[in-house]
């Protein structure tokens, strides 16, 4: 029976990946700086910090890891403190590998992220895509993976490219967009709404860090959803599915992605640099790579993933609501200036 460690493992994405990887028979060992929610026989919580030298070699000292799913990230919206995201992003990998590397441990999967890159490609973007992020987000990840790529000699390092998770229970800035369509009100796209943003179903992601083990080397992979339709497509198929009465309306887009920037330079607004240029633009992976040499495939479309979110969303609201000491993908991202345009639709 292998034993592995995945940091993040309270938070949406590391707890969903904590169930398969338990249910697939595997000894889990998960450190996060949020309180455990799961209670299982083959489980040890840990409530503590990755950059913790001390701590992190103690974990690698008691437990033989075969794995380490290193989920763990701080986001650009969920905190103030900047060197605090990058020192939890960068350093933390730093001493997650340094210790992985130290103590021989066989595989280290990285979900890294589609925020490498701020502006569309007019194509979908390959593993061999030289990076450019543009927020402090996606440098701290870039920057994760580099760090990585140091200790390709001494680990096996998967490095899993992933766009936004979605699942039932996805919440921070999708709340925002639930929000909108559970109180009937217009669901704004900036000009026809006719981009195409890949999403991933997080059970999905989970079983591409499942097979991540067998890959062959240190590498990359993509992954994301097939068949993705346009943001007014996806969001009419949410409303549809809600029956709120919601309908999708259009923002023209020069004046919008300028008000966006202005609102992000006053910090009165969750969207950051990322999220001005791709919320109006085309950004998928090619995803062929990770089909061909380890078999995945995405069970879910956009629409549908979206749909499930939604209905956990309104069938816990008022739970929701109330949720404190949590991930920032577990409760409500703030609405700042957005709440103006709510109160105008």
């Amino acid at each position: 029976m292998s034993t592995v460690l995945v940091t993040g493992g309270a938070g949406f994405f590391g707890d969903i990946l904590k169930r398969r990887l338990l249910a697939d028979g595997f000894d889990c060992v998960s450190i996060d700086l949020q309180p455990e929610l799961l209670s299982h026989p083959r489980l040890t919580s840990v409530r503590g910090d990755i950059r913790d030298g001390v701590l992190v070699d103690k974990l690698f000292s008691e437990h033989r890891f075969d794995a380490v799913f290193h989920c763990a990230a701080i986001l650009a919206h969920a905190v103030k403190d900047k060197d605090f995201l990058w020192s939890s992003n960068v350093d933390g990998t730093e001493v997650l590998a340094r210790n992985a590397a130290a103590h021989d441990v066989g595989k280290f999967v990285f979900i890294s992220s589609n925020c490498l890159w701020g502006e569309s490609f007019g194509r979908p973007v390959t593993e061999d895509d030289p990076p450019a992020p543009v927020e402090i987000y996606g440098r701290s990840k870039w920057e994760g993976e580099k760090v990585l790529g140091r200790f390709t000699d001494q680990l096996d390092i998967v490095v899993l490219r992933s766009p936004t998770i979605v699942d039932a229970g996805r919440l921070g800035l999708l709340a925002i967009l639930f929000d909108f369509i559970r109180e009937g009100r217009k669901v704004w796209v900036v000009g026809k709404g006719d981009n195409r943003y890949q999403f991933v179903y997080a059970l999905d992601l989970a079983d591409a860090c499942v097979r991540a083990l067998d890959a062959p080397r240190s590498t990359r992979y993509n992954v994301g959803s097939d068949d993705v339709k346009t943001l007014a497509e996806v969001y009419q198929y949410v409303i549809d599915q809600a029956g709120t009465g919601a309908r999708v309306a259009s923002l023209p887009k020069a004046p919008t992605l300028a008000g966006m920037r202005l609102a992000g330079a006053l910090r009165i607004s969750p969207l950051g640099p990322y999220h001005w240029r791709m919320i109006a633009e085309n950004f998928t992976f090619d995803t062929s790579r990770i089909k061909d040499e380890l078999g995945w495939r995405p069970t879910l479309t956009n629409e549908e993933m979206l749909a499930e979110a939604y209905k956990s969303y309104e069938r816990d609201y008022d739970e929701i609501r109330q949720r404190r000491d949590v991930s920032a993908h577990r409760q409500p991202a703030k609405m700042g200036a957005i709440r103006v345009l709510k109160w105008l639709s």
